[in-house]
């Protein structure tokens, strides 16, 4: 281990060191990390990053007193993937896990939480993993099979496999602050929190059920998008108003008075519940669903109840997540363990919530590749800051490791943003970021893309379909206007087009990924 204190309270060091005038400093507290991840939650739906939309306190609290990063996205948006590279701090084709249909992840290779163990800390999982194969680097793991289901989920343990009554978000965060509570406190802890929450079908907890009933949110200005210059986008299959399952995701019944759902293909879902939770869905749903055939809607203003009805949905979802926030941070801070735990919040890709007429993510367009991203620290982290930067998910692993003091393996292909968040000055830092998606055929119908990504300017290849695409993220930051081949656009694409070979050199990335 490399003894390298710029940044944390001594690392895992705890040595009573000598002050000025020969006396003894009070011995140095080891730092911990506590890492909240949630699935498919999106910028656009946090109030400290957008205001429009509902209040998220506590997830504000988290910016607030820490820092806020504007420019943090993933190299792959699809949860197994993106989680794969976080760990690995390695892109796709280096960590092996390409898609979310194909693959099984290599536990056998290095990752950040195995040599946070190796050095000392303590190290546990609780929630979604969603990599198919078991966790390893891990002392403690209690994880979901798959996605996870939000009512009365079952758990993965290293001895059984076991359902836990309750609501998926509230047993999450039960089962960490236990896991705190009983950890070894001779140690330092590394503790992934990792929601379900706010993953499809988006089914709140019975408490907010009504929660929104009563809020119009304000609906995209490209919900309508033609796709007119885009071609991959006209073939995809996301779209709210045509391509959502009226019963498993919108709630939808068959008719006025019943309690079947409509077009629900994983009713298995719904089997979760006991028949007393069933009960009160429906008594809670059935009036909602009846103003529905009353109003007799159709056509385009039917899509705009179903855009009402998933937000309404997708913010009811948060705000059990916004509770889990909280008592997790209440709880740290009644543990005095606020000032000495690194608390990192992200979700594992961005997500649609009616832009482009879209749910889910995918594409390699800023609402899905972007992710929400915020730490807190309050030693070393100024309380308000933002940061602009172009980060990726590939710099956690490295970020984690430097600032811990711990040698960063030298196959990892992502950079530690430590500096910035020591606020130094960076004029040599990343201008661009590599993104890549491989799966299809699969869900959604999204072709396989690449492409290159700077603050202003976005290109990006459908390389089966041999298709380009070049957006100007200043004047077009709702990426509706293709300009790929446009009078003018000579210059910057023949930029963009080196930085895009000069990356996929950097990263190795082999020519059957982009064939």
């Amino acid at each position: 281990m490399k003894n390298n204190n710029r940044f944390i309270l001594g690392g895992l060091a705890t040595a009573t060191l000598t002050g000025c005038g020969g006396q003894p400093e009070p011995p140095r507290r080891p730092m911990n990390i506590l890492y909240i991840m949630t699935d498919d939650h999106t910028s656009q739906m946090m109030s400290c990053y957008d205001g429009r939309y509902a209040s998220t306190p506590n997830l504000d609290r988290i910016a607030e007193e820490g820092v806020r990063f504007t420019n943090s996205f993933v190299a792959n948006s699809l949860s197994g993937p993106s989680r794969a590279c976080m760990l690995t701090g390695k892109h796709s084709h280096k960590n092996g896990f390409y898609d979310n249909t194909t693959c099984v992840f290599d536990g056998s290779q290095q990752t950040f939480p195995k040599l946070l163990r190796k050095a000392g800390y303590e190290t546990a999982i609780v929630g979604k993993w969603h990599l198919e194969s078991l966790p390893t680097g891990f002392d403690h793991w209690e994880i979901l099979p798959g996605q996870g289901d939000y009512y009365n989920p079952d758990f993965i343990t290293e001895n059984d496999t076991v359902r836990i009554d309750g609501y998926v978000t509230d047993i999450i965060t039960e089962k960490t602050i236990d896991w705190l509570e009983h950890r070894d406190r001779n140690k330092p802890f590394f503790m992934m929190m990792n929601h379900k929450a706010v993953h499809r079908n988006w089914w709140p907890a019975e408490r907010h059920y009504h929660l929104y009933d009563n809020v119009d949110f304000p609906v995209p200005a490209n919900y309508f998008d033609n796709y007119e210059g885009r071609k991959a986008a006209q073939k995809q299959k996301m779209n709210i108003y045509r391509d959502m399952y009226e019963g498993h995701d919108l709630k939808m019944n068959v008719a006025k008075g019943s309690d079947s759902l409509r077009f629900d293909p994983w009713k298995h879902l719904n089997r979760r519940m006991t028949p007393e939770q069933w009960k009160r869905f429906n008594d809670n749903y059935r009036e909602k669903n009846n103003s529905l055939w009353e109003r007799d809607l159709q056509g385009k203003d039917l899509a705009l109840w179903k855009y009402q009805r998933y937000a309404r949905e997708y913010m009811a979802t948060i705000a059990s997540l916004d509770e889990s926030i909280g008592k997790t941070l209440d709880y740290l801070k009644k543990e005095g363990l606020l000032d000495n735990t690194i608390i990192v919040y992200c979700s594992d890709q961005g997500f649609y919530v009616g832009e482009h007429g879209w749910f889910a993510k995918r594409f390699m367009y800023e609402e899905s590749m972007k992710m929400p991203m915020m730490m807190r620290f309050p030693p070393k982290i100024k309380a308000g800051t933002h940061i602009t930067k172009l980060t990726q998910n590939i710099d956690f692993a490295p970020t984690f490791l430097e600032m811990c003091g711990i040698d960063v393996p030298k196959e990892m292909q992502g950079v530690s943003f430590l500096p910035l968040l020591e606020g130094k000055k960076t004029p040599d830092w990343r201008k661009y970021l590599y993104y890549h998606f491989y799966e299809f055929p699969g869900f959604h119908s999204v072709h396989k893309h690449y492409g290159v990504k700077g603050e202003r300017y976005k290109l990006m290849y459908f390389y089966q379909d041999k298709e380009w695409e070049l957006y100007d993220l200043k004047n077009d930051p709702m990426e509706m206007h293709n300009i790929y081949g446009q009078k003018g656009t000579e210059k910057i694409t023949a930029e963009l087009k080196k930085e895009l070979t000069r990356l996929q050199q950097q990263y190795k990335v082999p020519q059957r990924c982009m064939e």
